[in-house]
């Protein structure tokens, strides 16, 4: 079964780690699929908080599950906080993908962050565990542990 995922992550470092790991998954278009774009986050990240929070609570309405990308700042990001919570209230299926392994587009890696969700989610590493091939089970598993 197909499942809308609203994917959490540090948008300034990881954008690019982000779009590798969506583009895997998602054959529909990004706002059919809770995603954005550059220009879109452009024009949300200068509102006020009250602004950005309900664009979040927006982008979570319909989803099933949210992946949290964890790159070397994400636990630092207030968003990725609010993120979380809203999702966790909301009851939605939760898991965490360290994306630190895959390359930026200059090439490079980065350092891993810490893990953001408690140990009754489950995390995994994209090169590790075969994101690539392994990402649908996973939203799958996350979406009926949450009862969805």
């Amino acid at each position: 079964m197909a499942r809308k995922a609203f994917f959490s992550f540090q948008f300034s470092e990881d954008n690019w780690r982000a779009n590798i790991v969506r583009n895997s998954w998602v054959t529909q278009d990004r706002k059919s699929s809770g995603f954005f774009d550059s220009a879109e986050w452009e024009k949300v990240k200068n509102q006020t908080d009250a602004e950005i929070k309900k664009w979040i609570d927006g982008q979570l309405s319909g989803c099933s599950v949210t992946v949290v990308l964890i790159g070397s700042k994400t636990c630092k990001s207030k968003w990725v906080k609010y993120e979380i919570e809203k999702s966790i209230e909301l009851g939605k299926g939760l898991l965490e993908i360290d994306i630190s392994k895959i390359n930026s587009k200059d090439g490079k890696t980065s350092t891993k962050g810490d893990w953001m969700l408690t140990s009754s989610y489950k995390s995994y590493r994209w090169n590790k565990d075969n994101g690539y091939n392994n990402m649908g089970d996973w939203i799958e598993t996350a979406a009926k542990a949450a009862g969805r």
